[in-house]
This record gives C-alpha cells, structure tokens and sequence, in this order.
C-alpha cells in the first residue's frame, strides 16, 4: 500500500521508529503524558512474545505479545518484526489480547515497519486488542495506518483469501510450531519449543468471513447504501458485531473499488 495522503505521511512522521536513541529519548517525553499507565505488575511482567506459523499453508506468521510494549521492551519487539523479514515471512498476525499498554514508542515498533513490509506484499495486522488499548489507537489515528480485528480467524482467513485459497476447502488439521522469546535473549534453535495441535472442522458463516468479504456482502445487500448503513449493518449479529469506524471503513471501500456508489452498483450488478 502507498500512503499518498499527505495526512497519513505527517502522522507516519510523529510516530517515534523504536531503532535509534533519539527516538526513544523523544517517545520517553510522550509517554509522561500518556492517559493509559503502566501498573506494577504491568512493570514486573516486561513482554514475552509467541511465534507460530498459521493459515493454510503454515506461512503466515503469528506474533503473541504479552505485557507492555514501550521504550524498554520495543526492541525485543522490533527485532522479531525485522527478523521475519528477513525470512522473507511479510504475512504478520500480532496478536495483542495479552497486551495491557502500548507506548507511543511501541506503536512505532509496529508503523516503523508496516511501509516495508506492504512494499514487498504483505501485511501486518493487529488482532484482539483490549478495549483500552484500541481507545487510545484510535485516537492517535493507527487505525488509518494499521487494520484490525476482533478476531484471529479473520485475520488468517482474509490473507487466504486475497491469495486465492478457498478457505472452505482447507484440510481442517493444522499443525503449528511455536517459538518461545523470552524478553532480553536472542532467537536461536535453543528458544524453540515446538507445539503440534489439530484444529477441529468448522462450519463457516458471514461472522466468520474476513472484513474484506463481510464489506462486499453488505454491499451487495444494498448497492445504494450510505457508509453509515454499511456500518450499521457490519455491527449487527449476522456479519459478527465487525468493530470499525468510519476512516477503516473508507480504506477497505477504496482497496476494493467499492468507495462510490456507482462503483458499488456495477458492483451488483456484476455479479
């Protein structure tokens, strides 16, 4: 993706890149006027990080992060990002459900890298964020640089299928290996931990689809539908309560050629 919105471009330069000394001693000043604090476990705990490898092919890259994420632990995080990319993994899932305080430093971890990585093909998406940890992301505007879901399906499931693999055809066994990263030491064959699981068959429904899918099908409910109606109907039970606002809602209508309504009608029409 090309951030050609001269907006997103003066938002991408505020955010601290968690890779040199002046820009942890810069974050450092932001994070005295953070509205979310650390807590004494949160500053006992540091991060600990989880690698598996997920989707249908086992090559989309899962990153579990646990703790807190600022200037003293956003290198570890940093590292793991950059070391994937050496690997040539640019499919990345951070999964952020055991994440209880990101600093602007941390936020950087991610933004620093996300331009690269989409350059070469990828993506990095950010999954089961707390409630507070999305307030304060959508306030400082991530959301117009970073996509989010509620859910770890959804993510697996839409880099499936803007690759073309039929998710509901995939042998329902998935084998995973997980990677232990203990904060402060290095990734060598001596952190690895293998985890071997079966993943049970599922029957799959419009809540399960990925955003991209959910946003055609309500689409296709109602060609002539304001963003506002799209949106209500993406918060409703069926397409599984989907969790966006306005500006992501935009991005993914723009990514799919769906942001006017005469496009959104050929739409219709078309199929």
């Amino acid at each position: 993706m090309v951030f050609s919105d001269p907006k997103i471009h003066k938002l991408l330069s505020k955010v601290p890149v968690c890779n040199d000394e002046q820009s942890i001693d810069r974050a450092e000043s932001d994070e005295m006027m953070s509205p979310v604090s650390k807590t004494a476990d949160d500053q006992m705990q540091g991060i600990r990080m989880t690698k598996n490898f997920v989707g249908a092919r086992l090559d989309i890259a899962l990153l579990s992060v646990i703790g807190y994420v600022d200037t003293t632990t956003c290198y570890e995080l940093t590292r793991v990002i950059k070391e994937l990319i050496r690997q040539k993994r640019y499919q990345i899932i951070a999964d952020l459900g055991g994440v209880t305080y990101i600093s602007s430093a941390g936020w950087g971890a991610f933004v620093g890298e996300i331009r690269n990585i989409r350059d070469l093909g990828g993506d990095l998406k950010l999954v089961q964020m707390t409630q507070e940890v999305y307030e304060i992301f959508e306030m400082l505007e991530f959301n117009k640089i970073l996509n989010t879901y509620d859910s770890l399906e959804e993510a697996i499931d839409e880099f499936d299928l803007i690759r073309g693999i039929d998710i509901s055809k995939v042998e329902p066994k998935v084998q995973q290996t997980a990677i232990e990263i203990p904060s402060g030491q290095a990734l060598t064959s001596g952190n690895v931990q293998e985890v071997h699981y079966v993943s049970p068959p599922t029957q799959l429904t419009v809540s399960d689809y990925p955003l991209a899918e959910k946003v055609k099908l309500a689409v296709l409910d109602n060609p002539l539908a304001k963003n506002k109606e799209i949106l209500r109907k993406l918060r409703s039970d069926q397409f599984g309560k989907v969790r966006i606002g306005r500006f992501r809602l935009r991005s993914v209508l723009k990514q799919l050629s769906l942001d006017t309504k005469e496009k959104r009608y050929r739409f219709y029409r078309s199929r």
